[in-house]
């Protein structure tokens, strides 16, 4: 591997976790990019105000009331959207325990979803690691999806291309290994709403669905035409996918004033079996937000910080 280029991001604080077990350490970042990792581009940089925010030891955790279709049915439920930052191995694929000048600082996202159909559990979880420096994909990406029928798992990482394994009880889908041409990732944009919406693609876009949507509709991984807009109303912005193939729009709103903060998403599509196929529309609306290091609130003294987001 040739030489890293180094960044020179600095950080007040970074978290590092060993598993479960995580802890606040506070050094200088010095982020690089690994080549056949990501792509060769300068990192933005960032802004004290961004620094402040993002980099002061906690988390922010946002809660949804959910609305969920699922199966042509509408069901009830929360979402949770946790970011972070931390230090992340591009080598390892991982996040660092040791970070060093190796390390590539990422804004993590964390996206939970729980719901019912019926008698059973949903438990929806993503996982989105994506460079602060705004100047490549997520270095890694995973998505998992477990109820009473079994589990499935995707997870790709950012090499010379998108390499995916892809893991399920559905014989049709069963365990796979592919490639996938480099495209945007819809489980990028989020971050990118965060980091710098200034920098968010609009128009017509090849585009690489979430992971969650093509759990749930079976359908094959790879880009697809959408079109992409962005209008300002008030003190928000709303960010609109649409993927006319797809039958699908995806609609994020955030608010346009730094943090950016998100505040609703929806998302439309068709939904159920047969004959009974219908068009229905998830929502998320925003419910309580709080910004903690959670990590460090395991106990169950702590247990009503769950109160503060209203779970």
């Amino acid at each position: 591997m040739k030489k890293l280029v180094e960044l020179g991001i600095i950080a007040a604080t970074l978290l590092v976790s060993n598993a479960c077990k995580e802890k606040i350490q506070t050094q200088d970042v010095a982020a690089v990019t690994p080549e056949k990792v990501i792509e060769k581009k300068e990192p933005k940089p960032l802004s004290n105000q961004f620094k402040k925010y993002w980099y002061n030891g906690t988390a922010e955790i946002t809660s949804y009331n959910l609305e969920q279709a699922r199966y042509g049915e509408l069901r009830k439920g929360s979402a949770v959207l946790v970011f972070v930052t931390e230090p992340f191995s591009a080598k390892k694929q991982v996040k660092a325990d040791n970070p060093d000048k190796t390390s590539v600082p990422v804004l993590k996202l964390n996206s939970t979803k729980k719901f019912y159909t019926g008698i059973y559990p949903y438990s929806v979880m993503s996982s989105t690691f994506y460079p602060v420096g705004d100047n490549s994909a997520s270095l890694k990406i995973t998505n998992s999806v477990q109820e009473w029928c079994g589990q499935v798992f995707f997870q790709l990482n950012n090499k010379d291309k998108f390499e995916v394994s892809s893991f399920s009880y559905f014989e049709s889908e069963g365990d796979k290994n592919f490639s996938l041409d480099k495209n945007i990732l819809e489980n990028d944009l989020w971050a990118k709403i965060r980091i710098n919406p200034d920098s968010l693609p609009t128009g017509k876009l090849q585009i690489i669905p979430s992971f969650q949507y093509i759990r749930f509709s079976h359908k094959k991984l790879k880009a697809y035409t959408a079109n992409i807009t962005k209008t300002q109303k008030d003190n928000v912005t709303v960010y609109s996918i649409d993927y006319p193939d797809l039958k699908r729009n995806l609609t994020i709103t955030y608010t346009t004033a730094f943090p950016h903060t998100i505040e609703s998403f929806t998302e439309t599509h068709k939904s159920g079996f047969g004959t009974d196929i219908k068009t229905l529309t998830t929502k998320a609306t925003l419910n309580k937000r709080i910004n903690t290091a959670y990590w460090q609130q395991n106990s169950n003294k702590d247990l009503h910080f769950r109160d503060s987001l209203g779970l």
